[in-house]
């Protein structure tokens, strides 16, 4: 027996029967219209109608299935997610009083600023490191590749060790060293811009006392490691909010994951307008302290709904897994593997493990299957798969990382006036920005009905493997764009000691467009195939892939740098990237990254054309039942 208001519902002994609901009769004429419109017969007892009561039929299974659609119908219980999500209690997750687009939005504003804080810092490090630590074009370079490599390996650490702690702890901590941080550099930046107005295009800082230099080191380091763990998590966490099981809220799942990657770019566009008003004026004070005010109002944004997230439990280690199967492989070489998989460890599942098909390569792991789940050799199997293209994938970043720092010193080499406004160099990124969101939100209206002409098939869209192809080939053509502008700046350089050229600055706008569009199809593409491509037992990899190539690209472009000037400067020459623009040869670096990337394209190309999917191993396999099948 359930009450509910004035309304009282009453379920027989005999739940196979149809169950009796009772009403006041004053409804019975609203009650009849739903039953009508469902076409179910509606009947009244005499007896009942005598006494001012209603009798309808109602099916059992429908009550119940009610009860846990979580449609708010008053005096039904409150229904609870179906993915496993918790509340901070531990319980079950209840629909409607947790997550959803109320908690999401809240992430998606705390994303949006702690983006505004780091892109400004992230766009302005080398002007900086330049002009207010002295340093020179390369070492500038240098700086700015290594942090983000750290930045990146950083996320490393946060995707590990949400593992063990949860993503919303993680999420709290990243956000804490993000705000320390964020204080220590604009306290820090107070002893370092001396004398006032300094650190500007032609007017150096005054040289620091080494604890300056080493508290701006320490804060930037400490942001490092606060935005790259809440870049890995908090966007994982966010969509932890909309329940997977639910088909509404999976809908909702999928269009906030759009609106997650659009708020990223509303900050990093805030930012660029931010950084108009420190380009010509030398103001750091007040950038780097409305940046602070950002990750701090961020963080309590982030907490503010600390009541209504939902959350998983730490799942544990993915390297685990790996490794248990790589020491088991190693463990038992010496064993001889049965040829059907007798005596196996599940070895009834040794052809079909679900839908997972046994496969014949990477033999030297069948022995694991002594002793583990087959299904998790074959989830190990996957990850070696997917190697060789993840190592090519990496060079990605080693081409969009530098760019906008190398394109930021080459337009502040430029005419940046238009009418009587200086155009400030970061301004460009704007370009950048534009064309990878606007590439994003209609791949669907401009690309792919462009692959459907130009191929002649009916394919929906370019595959996950075929647009970071596509992406790579446009970062060739990005290089070659720039190193092009490059020598006509060059050539209309104006000879002096100062880092002038009367070439306009708009002339970058190519080279940022096709950087933006380069990023679109690489770096959506990159996620998509990682999610697609990972396994389900080790699913926390797929973000520390896609973050590792961003990490170990940092470090490869440091690495190159550091060999391109060490041989370009040799026997008193400037180099190719020297302190003043004018006196070396951007242009060849640029080419030299342009060669690069082909011959990485050429290497994709080939481990892409044998590599098989996983939805490929699970057709096969299912053919191979239906083959063997009675």
């Amino acid at each position: 027996m359930q009450q509910s208001g004035n309304e009282m519902v009453g379920f027989g002994d005999d739940l196979v029967a149809p169950v009796i609901e009772t009403r006041p009769v004053d409804t019975a004429a609203k009650a009849f219209e739903m039953q009508q419109s469902g076409n179910e017969m509606v009947g009244f007892g005499d007896d009942l109608v005598a006494s001012g009561i209603e009798t309808l039929p109602v099916d059992t299974a429908a009550v119940f299935e009610l009860r846990q659609s979580g449609n708010g119908e008053e005096g039904l219980p409150p229904a609870h997610t179906k993915d496993g999500s918790l509340d901070r209690f531990g319980k079950s997750a209840v629909r409607g009083r947790t997550g959803g687009w109320k908690s999401g939005l809240v992430l998606l504003v705390s994303q949006g600023k702690v983006t505004i804080a780091f892109f400004v810092l992230e766009a302005r490090i080398v002007l900086f490191t330049k002009y207010v630590m002295r340093q020179t074009n390369a070492e500038a370079e240098s700086t700015f590749s290594l942090w983000m490599g750290t930045v990146y390996l950083c996320s490393l650490v946060g995707g590990f060790l949400s593992d063990y702690l949860g993503r919303y702890l993680i999420s709290i901590y990243a956000q804490v060293f993000l705000t320390v941080g964020f204080v220590l550099l604009s306290a820090s930046a107070h002893a370092l811009l001396k004398p006032h107005r300094c650190g500007v295009i032609g007017k150096l800082c005054d040289p620091h006392a080494p604890v300056g230099v080493l508290i701006f080191y320490i804060s930037i380091y400490l942001i490092a490691l606060g935005n790259g763990a809440c870049e890995s998590v908090l966007a994982t966490f966010a969509a932890d909010q909309f329940d997977e099981e639910d088909p509404a809220e999976k809908q909702s799942k999928t269009s906030f994951g759009w609106y997650f990657v659009i708020a990223s770019n509303i900050g990093r566009l805030i930012s660029v307008a931010l950084l108009v008003y420190t380009d010509s004026t030398g103001n750091w004070l007040p950038i780097f302290w409305i940046s602070t005010g950002c990750v701090i109002t961020a963080l309590v944004f982030l907490l503010s709904q600390t009541r209504r997230y939902r959350r998983f439990k730490p799942s544990g280690n993915s390297f685990l897994r790996i490794a248990q199967v790589i020491m088991a492989s190693r463990r038992n070489r010496n064993l001889q593997v049965p040829s059907r998989g007798e005596g196996l460890l599940y070895g009834g599942e040794w052809e079909i493990d679900g839908t997972r098909r046994k496969t014949d390569d990477l033999k030297f792991l069948d022995k694991a299957a002594i002793n583990i789940p087959i299904t998790q050799v074959e989830e190990v199997k996957c990850i070696l798969r997917l190697l060789p293209v993840w190592l090519c994938t990496i060079w990605s970043s080693v081409v969009f990382l530098p760019m906008p720092s190398l394109f930021t010193e080459q337009g502040a080499a430029m005419d940046r006036t238009i009418l009587h406004f200086q155009v400030p160099p970061v301004g460009m990124i704007a370009f950048d920005i534009i064309s990878t969101s606007t590439l994003i939100v209609f791949y669907d209206k401009l690309i792919v009905p462009l692959h459907i002409k130009l191929t002649k098939t009916q394919s929906k869209t370019l595959a996950e493997l075929q647009r970071i192809g596509t992406g790579f080939v446009i970062a060739v053509v990005t290089m070659l764009s720039a190193g092009l502008v490059e020598q006509r700046r060059l050539k209309y350089s104006d000879g002096s000691t100062k880092e002038m050229s009367s070439l306009h600055i708009l002339w970058q706008i190519p080279q940022y467009t096709l950087m933006g569009a380069s990023k679109a199809m690489v770096c959506v593409a990159e996620k998509e195939f990682f999610a697609a491509q990972t396994p389900d037992g080790l699913k926390s990899l797929e973000m520390i892939l896609s973050f590792c190539c961003s990490a170990l690209g940092g470090y490869m472009c440091h690495a190159i740098l550091w060999v391109v000037t060490k041989i370009t400067a040799s026997n008193g020459k400037a180099g190719w990237v020297p302190p003043n623009l004018n006196d070396g040869h951007a242009d060849r670096f640029f080419f030299l990254l342009a060669a690069l990337t082909m011959l990485n394209l050429g290497l994709f190309v080939m481990y892409a054309y044998r590599y098989i999917s996983i939805t490929t191993q699970m057709r096969d396999g299912i053919e191979e039942m239906e083959e063997v099948a009675p």
